[in-house]
């Protein structure tokens, strides 16, 4: 149950005012057709965190359990820090499709999530819990639990969040979740 809780929070928390979440703005005020946005950006993140998940368990299966603890704990301050540092979208990011909302936003998903803070996440998630499905399970949670809210409220929403005080918030969360895994490295 930690895997899952943990993991679906600090994504939920982390992905408000990510590139993703604009990305869902985007996509939500050109498409205007929340349901298949919606099914892309779950099917984008079910495949780019299983990806992530596999590579972190790959690397945790590598490492022993002290190290892996400090590996953890030391990328979740890195993102600490990452979170601090507020994203932009680029611009053509969104597109038109031929194919339609739910193809433009798989694609666009996917591409946006390589290499974001979100899939470092999943990635040193699955490492510290060796639980792949719960551990996707919950970063994809937490994705569209920050992303179906824009998608269906727009830009009326979005202009309404503090993002600032919720960027520091996901930092703070990132800090304590990399200071509980180097205090458990210590305490072996």
């Amino acid at each position: 149950m930690e895997a899952f809780l943990v993991s679906l929070s600090t994504i939920a928390v982390a992905e408000v005012g990510d590139r993703t979440q604009l990305l869902s703005l985007v996509l939500a005020a050109r498409y205007r057709k929340p349901l298949p946005i919606i099914a892309g950006i779950l099917c984008a993140t079910l495949a780019n965190h299983a990806a992530a998940g596999f590579v972190g368990l790959w690397v945790g299966s590598r490492l022993k359990p002290e190290l892996l603890q400090i590996v953890v704990g030391v990328s979740m301050i890195a993102m600490a820090l990452w979170t601090l540092k507020p994203d932009e979208l680029e611009e053509g990011a969104a597109a038109p499709s031929a194919a339609g909302a739910f193809l433009a936003t798989l694609t666009g998903f996917f591409i946006a999530e390589i290499g974001d803070k979100t899939q470092v996440a999943t990635m040193a998630l699955a490492a510290a819990y060796a639980n792949l499905s719960i551990v996707v399970l919950g970063t994809t949670l937490g994705m569209l639990a920050a992303n179906a809210p824009v998608v269906f409220l727009g830009k009326a929403f979005a202009d309404r969040l503090p993002l600032k005080v919720i960027h520091y918030a996901a930092s703070v969360l990132f800090l304590i979740i990399g200071a509980v895994f180097l205090f458990r490295a210590l305490r072996r």
